[in-house]
C-alpha cells in the first residue's frame, strides 16, 4: 500500500478542511474530550470533506463511531487497543494504523495486522508528555526493516526538514501536529511541506 507522504493530525474538522485547501490528502481527525453529538458532527463533515476531496480521512480513537460513520481509516493507540473490538473493526471494512514506541509495542501491533505502524515520538515533541525518549533516525531504519512493506509513519517533532530525514531514513509517511498548528500560517506551512516530503 502507497500512503500520501504527509499526514498531518488535527482536532477539528475546520483544520481539516484548510488541509484540504492546500492539497493534503490524508489527514487524521483526533478529538479528545467532546460529548458524543459534537464528536459525530465533527468526524461526519471531515469524512464528507475527504471524501469530497478524495483524500484519506483516518478518525484517531473512536472506532465504534467511526463504524457507524461509515469511515474507511483508524488509528489506535496502545491503549486503545485494549478497548477496541478489532473484529468489528476489520468486519466493518476498516483499515488501522497503530501506534508504537518500543519493541514489545511493535510486536504487539503487527500482530493485529495494520495497515499502517506509526513510530513516535522521534523528536522530541511538545504535544504531550511523553514516557518515551526521542526515538531518532536509527530507530526509523529499525522499525522499517521490522515491518518490511508495511508503511511506517513518523510522527515526533517533526517539521518539514525532519520530516525528510525521517523519510530518508527509511520512514513512508510523516506526520505533524503542533509544527501546522502553532505556526503562524499554518496554509503556508501545509504547502512548505507538501513540497519538501513531495
Amino acid at each position: 500500500m502507497t500512503l500520501p507522504r504527509f499526514y498531518p493530525i488535527f482536532e477539528s474538522a475546520d483544520w481539516v478542511e484548510r488541509a484540504l485547501a492546500v492539497g493534503v490528502r490524508m489527514v487524521q481527525l483526533r478529538i479528545k474530550d467532546r460529548p458524543d453529538p459534537a464528536l459525530r458532527a465533527e468526524i461526519a463533515r471531515a469524512r464528507d470533506l475527504c471524501r469530497d476531496a478524495g483524500a484519506i480521512l483516518v478518525v484517531n480513537d473512536h472506532w465504534r463511531l467511526a463504524i457507524e460513520l461509515g469511515c474507511d481509516w483508524l488509528h489506535l493507540g496502545q491503549e486503545d487497543l485494549d478497548a477496541a473490538d478489532l473484529e468489528a473493526i476489520r468486519t466493518a471494512g476498516l483499515k488501522l494504523g497503530v501506534s508504537t514506541h518500543d519493541g514489545a509495542e511493535l510486536d504487539r501491533a503487527l500482530a493485529v495486522s495494520p495497515d499502517y505502524v506509526a513510530l513516535g515520538p522521534v523528536w522530541p515533541t511538545i504535544l504531550k508528555k511523553m514516557p518515551w525518549a526521542p526515538q531518532g533516525l536509527d530507530r526509523v531504519a529499525d522499525w522499517k526493516r521490522r515491518v518490511g512493506d508495511l508503511p511506517l509513519v513518523a510522527i515526533g517533532g517533526l517539521t518539514p526538514d525532519r520530516g525528510r530525514a525521517a523519510l530518508d531514513a527509511g520512514a513512508d509517511v510523516a506526520a505533524a501536529v503542533t509544527d501546522i498548528t502553532l505556526h503562524p500560517d499554518p496554509e503556508a506551512r501545509m504547502r512548505e511541506w507538501l513540497e519538501v516530503v513531495g
